[in-house]
């Protein structure tokens, strides 16, 4: 995380329709250095207007919402205020809920049950752009997400991109088809987010900037038809490309 992002504070609104819990996440941060709760909505309707009133930086959003549910949210934020960073907050493991998040542009989710101890983390990895979604829970949702795979092209193969989504028209005309494979370098700053490596963190593995580091991950999205590194790291996964496992 750069000195920019740690010496600004962080402002939090919390989406859930449970009062007493929305109230126990407030306690949780309150006192945190660097983080403020600019506000508590109850349903994604009055989450989605407070976001055009409120500052806000990273929303953690319940996925059992009342109307509209929280992987409507994460979508409709993406698309009107692609600069907050949501984290899905929730009691489901099933996979297809975790798809569905990752999917809709969520930073990554986590688990009600272990939010004590991982909540200052995760909303400081999702302001800095980091993935939250813990690497040793990406592998459940990567199968629900019903991709097409062919089976694995070296980067660079003539020809080679691999197949969109199921129902994915012909190349160029699905905004979420991967438009050709992935170079060596995007394939190692690809597994460096996997790992859970922070954008400068890789700047200094890799000897580049931080600029840099961005740029490829532009080009990484562009590729993998991804909007969020969560949804790149499962495509990656998906085609082959990287390894969700521990780093030795």
């Amino acid at each position: 995380m750069s000195a920019t992002e740690t010496d600004r504070t962080i402002r939090v609104l919390i989406v859930d329709d449970h009062r007493m819990f929305s109230q126990a996440l407030e306690l949780l941060l309150r006192g945190e250095d660097g983080i403020v709760v600019v506000g508590s909505a109850a349903t994604g309707e009055e989450a989605l207007e407070m976001c055009d009133a409120l500052e806000v930086d990273v929303a953690l959003v319940d996925i059992d919402l009342p109307g509209i549910d929280g992987v409507a949210v994460t979508a409709q934020l993406r698309e009107s205020h692609p600069e907050i960073h949501v984290v899905v907050i929730t009691a489901f493991q099933a996979p297809n809920v975790m798809a569905r998040a990752v999917k809709a542009g969520a930073n990554g989710y986590v688990m009600k049950t272990d939010l004590a101890d991982t909540l200052v983390g995760a909303i400081t990895m999702a302001m800095s752009g980091n993935m939250v979604l813990p690497a040793g829970r990406l592998a459940p949702p990567i199968s629900a997400l019903g991709w097409d795979q062919p089976a694995p092209v070296p980067p660079g193969a003539p020809g080679s991109g691999p197949a969109g989504p199921p129902g994915s028209p012909a190349a160029g005309t699905h905004s979420d088809r991967p438009s050709g494979p992935l170079s060596e370098r995007e394939v190692e700053i690809l597994q460096a987010i996997a790992n859970g490596r922070s954008t400068a963190e890789i700047g200094a593995a890799f000897d580049i900037t931080e600029h840099t580091v961005r740029s490829h991950v532009k080009r990484i999205f562009t590729k993998l038809g991804a909007h969020s590194k969560a949804e790149a790291v499962a495509k990656g996964v998906h085609l082959d490309l990287i390894s969700t496992e521990p780093e030795a």
